[in-house]
């Protein structure tokens, strides 16, 4: 938990598998999600291969817009590993009527 200010927020890592051909997918869903701030790309050796802030996502129309370059590189992943695992940052506020955890 940090504290910035007056904000107070709870973070947390969660962790996914998906397949190769399954991840643009996946990061274009988590993208939609404002509580999700960061993604990691973690190669099944352990090693990060790509760390995307989520944190400024454009929204237009109700769908995210991830930008073309980020999508070929998703893409070039995808197609070179089988099974990746994707550690996921989620932020959220904490109201001050919210016991702490």
């Amino acid at each position: 938990m940090s504290e910035q200010g007056n904000e107070k927020t709870r973070t947390w890592i969660e962790e996914i598998e998906v397949k190769g051909e399954e991840l643009v997918a996946r990061i274009k869903q988590l993208a939609a999600d404002n509580k999700v701030k960061r993604v990691r790309i973690v190669e099944p050796d352990g090693d990060i291969a790509l760390e995307l802030p989520l944190t400024y996502g454009a929204i237009a129309g109700g769908a995210v817009v991830i930008a073309a370059p980020v999508l070929a590189i998703l893409g070039a992943l995808a197609a070179f590993f089988a099974k990746v695992r994707l550690e996921v940052v989620h932020e959220e506020e904490i109201k001050d009527d919210e016991p702490a955890a």
